[in-house]
């Protein structure tokens, strides 16, 4: 049906001088033919009952763009979605512009009933219904806000004996993953497995970007690398959720890794990705990292910007480097970038954390004579500042001038002056804030709750804690807990709900599966796992045990996964009750079910086993810590375990040392910990060996290492070698505690080492020691009746 141009000319002429006739604007269409065809698709669809056949003798000659210029110009909704549900059958009509004008049709004319029923007419003529139909429904509900009624249409495909695709379980997962429900989401991606629907690069991006939001990072990670099985190659917008992803679970390693793999790949970063690297780095603290990582993205053509720059000087104070800051403003101005409220947040919230308030006051007040009027993350950047340095009025204060400002104090605000209130033992101020919030419209988040319990187990009033820990249970869904965790498939845990959910979807129940979630999710403000974690915490510090360990089993019940922090806190709890077995069986428990253990854990159980002085222990569960970071060296582990079992100490830790420096990773405190547990178990030569490593490689030795290795060698006799190990502090400027020092200068006055003791207290006050202060009254005693004897000694003629 190609139109020769002397017949376009004069069907175009015919159209301009019939007024009366129906037409549509010729620019909105590409060629006559488009607009002819055009024309005689709205006939049909306003003039013939039912349309589908008609519409098929027309079909060859109808494009894409065609359908979308109907949509357009269609004025009547059940036409339009017929028109669009018949257009589904071939692929080639389909497009994204057609789609995105159904669901502004069923969005914006409240379309969702007329659709339906178009759908049901369809049904009982038995004409073919296919999936995009469904998508656009889903999608329209989506938009609307009515998640419940997307899942409910994608659960009803079935009736109308419409097969899903690829596009559909998308457009369905993109609706769970965005209500936070992804056990669901997880259930029907294993169910599009099954049924052997081919993910695409859409479903892997949905799926990546749920479990970033829900700190899955590993299986994030796993699902990227499936993906790359699967041969479909990662884009920019893939490669920067994951390695947005990497950067807050802190596995830098896998930052450069997937960084060279991109480029490698011929897939450059962007500008998005840059800021997104760049901003993770700095968070970690790793400011060096991130200059360098500049030079590398400015070399690629990357230009930094408003966004590059926040990231850079927000790094700059969390390194403690903000005399720095100045100079990178000064680039920034140079540069031409001009600074937003966000920047000036990331100032004043720099500026408060190293105690400076006053000048970030006066940011405040620079930024609105700049015109930049300050909102609500701003105030409370200032107000936490006051409230870190103890000026509760002030902050009071600041918090009412928001309302001035045309801004409202968020929970968040109301949060950081409860903390603040808190740790200055302002208990009852604090319980005041927080009643104040609802009568003020502002609902305490979980943050709220958690602060306030947190205060509470902090002063001793555990039961207080407990009792508000127990009103936010029973919130809104009191009886959901119990019913969950009764009849004949309980549940128990987050595996045991992901089973249920898993065996909803596999029965078609998936809008029921959305309705448990959901139930769960709006339950009130419920305890989070934080929350747990503080109670836990409480307990375990009042030596309530028993307490801890049913909370630790009633989170779980709850449906929440025991994080490192909750592993940790009640294996420490166990160890101050001498329960070191059960800490080990938590421990056990802690590593079966997928939980890494944090270098904290190890920390601790380590510390434990050398009070214990199970020395072979400690050594062997910090070998298994090290086995167990990404970047090590297996053979020097070996070897550093070979040398431990032959006896020879200062080897093995040489070896350790070595493979740490060398690979950037040390971790001093491993080594204190260690140097100390020698210390208790009374090998203070062992222990000297360690500290001589140590210094050789120019690493300091802790001053708690010093003070223990003192008082092991004063008691041990060595009192040369303790007096070396104090002078090493006074060389490292370290102020110890008066007791271990009065200790040392007592047991070199009984030894009549009057000499050395004068030598060293001369060099204390050199160092900056207060010896008035420092001295206790014996020695000082002690010290004035060798004076006098001095200088009676000068008076004997001689």
């Amino acid at each position: 049906m190609n139109l020769t141009p002397q017949i376009r000319r004069s069907v175009l002429n015919f159209i301009a001088k019939r007024s009366g006739f129906r037409c549509l604007q010729a620019n909105l269409f590409t060629t006559a033919q488009d607009f002819i065809i055009s024309n005689e698709v709205l006939t049909v669809l306003e003039t013939v009952n039912p349309m589908e056949d008609a519409l098929e003798k027309i079909a060859p000659f109808i494009s894409s763009e065609i359908v979308s210029d109907v949509l357009r110009e269609q004025r009547r909704p059940e036409l339009g979605f017929r028109f669009f549900i018949w257009t589904t059958r071939r692929r080639s009509f389909c497009s994204r512009d057609s789609r995105n004008l159904v669901v502004d049709m069923l969005v914006k004319d409240d379309g969702f009933d007329t659709y339906w029923k178009i759908l049901e007419e369809l049904k009982n003529s038995n004409i073919q219904i296919h999936s995009p139909a469904f998508t656009v429904l889903i999608e329209a509900y989506a938009k609307s806000g009515l998640a419940e009624k997307a899942v409910e249409s994608f659960g009803r495909m079935k009736d109308f004996d419409c097969k899903t695709d690829v596009n559909t379980y998308n457009s369905i997962l993109h609706v769970m993953v965005q209500k936070e429900v992804f056990l669901l989401a997880l259930a029907v991606y294993n169910q599009m497995l099954k049924l052997n629907y081919n993910p695409n690069r859409s479903t892997f991006v949905i799926l990546i970007h749920g479990f970033c939001k829900n700190r899955k990072h590993g299986d994030a990670l796993k699902m990227f690398d499936e993906m790359t099985q699967k041969g479909i190659p990662p884009n920019t917008k893939i490669y920067t959720i994951i390695l947005s992803s990497m950067c807050k679970a802190e596995r830098t390693d896998d930052v450069h890794r997937l960084l060279n793999t991109m480029m490698a790949s011929g897939c450059y970063p962007d500008s998005i990705t840059c800021n997104v690297v760049l901003d993770g780095f700095c968070k970690l603290g790793q400011i060096d990292e991130a200059f360098a990582l500049l030079q590398l993205f400015e070399k690629e053509g990357y230009v930094l910007g408003l966004k590059g720059y926040g990231s850079l000087i927000d790094g700059l104070f969390k390194a403690n480097r903000y005399d720095e800051v100045p100079v990178w403003l000064k680039k920034m101005s140079k540069a031409g970038v001009e600074p937003d409220v966000v920047l000036y947040t990331i100032l004043i919230r720099g500026f408060c954390r190293v105690g400076m308030v006053d000048h970030a006051l006066n940011l405040l007040n620079d930024m609105t004579q700049r015109g930049l009027s300050p909102d609500t993350y701003c105030y409370n950047a200032l107000i936490k500042g006051f409230c870190d340095k103890g000026l509760l009025d002030k902050a009071q204060s600041l918090q009412l001038e928001i309302s001035k400002n045309d801004c409202f104090p968020s929970s968040c605000t109301y949060t950081i002056l409860i903390c603040g209130m808190c740790r200055n033992g302002l208990l009852d101020e604090a319980r005041q804030i927080f009643n104040q919030m609802e009568n003020l419209g502002c609902s305490p988040s979980i943050i709220t709750f958690n602060a306030l319990i947190d205060g509470l187990c902090k002063a001793g009033q555990l039961e207080e804690a407990c009792h508000l820990f127990y009103k936010m249970e029973i919130a809104k869904n009191p009886s959901l807990f119990l019913r969950l965790s009764q009849g004949s498939e309980r549940v128990m845990d987050t595996a045991s709900l992901q089973v249920m959910v898993e065996r909803l979807c596999e029965s078609g129940l998936i809008l029921k599966a959305y309705k448990l979630l959901m139930q769960l999710a709006d339950s009130g403000v419920v305890p989070d796992i934080t929350t747990y974690n503080i109670l836990i915490n409480g307990f375990c510090k009042s030596k309530n045990i028993d307490g801890a360990y049913n909370l630790f089993k009633d989170l779980q019940i709850k449906g929440h996964s025991p994080d490192a922090v909750t592993y940790g806190t009640l294996i420490h709890g166990l160890y101050r009750v001498d329960r070191e077995d059960d800490a080990f069986r938590v421990f056990n428990q802690m590593v079966k079910n997928g939980c890494t253990p944090s270098s904290a854990v190890y920390k601790s159980l380590m510390t434990w086993l050398c009070r214990k002085r199970k020395l072979s222990e400690a050594f062997s569960l910090w070998l298994k810590y090290l086995r167990s970071l990404p970047s090590r060296e297996d053979e020097t582990l070996k070897l550093a375990e070979e040398h431990f079992e032959k006896g020879k100490l200062e080897e093995a830790v040489q070896c350790l040392l070595e493979m740490n420096l060398k690979l950037k990773n040390l971790d001093i405190a491993l080594y204190t910990i260690w140097l100390i547990g020698l210390c208790q178990a009374r090998k203070s030569d062992e222990a000297l060996k360690v500290f001589h490593v140590l210094k050789e490689q120019q690493v300091d030795v802790t001053p708690p290492s010093c003070v223990m290795l003192i008082n092991g060698l004063s008691k041990d006799g060595n009192l040369e070698m303790a007096v070396d190990i104090f002078l090493y502090t006074l060389e490292k400027r370290f102020m110890l505690r008066p007791r271990i020092c009065n200790q040392l200068l007592w047991s070199l006055l009984s030894q009549d080492k009057r000499k050395t003791v004068i030598e060293l207290i001369n060099r204390m006050g050199s160092a900056g020691y207060d010896l008035d202060e420092y001295l206790h009254r014996r020695t000082k005693l002690y010290l004035s009746s060798v004076w006098n004897d001095q200088e009676m000694g000068h008076m004997v003629p001689g």
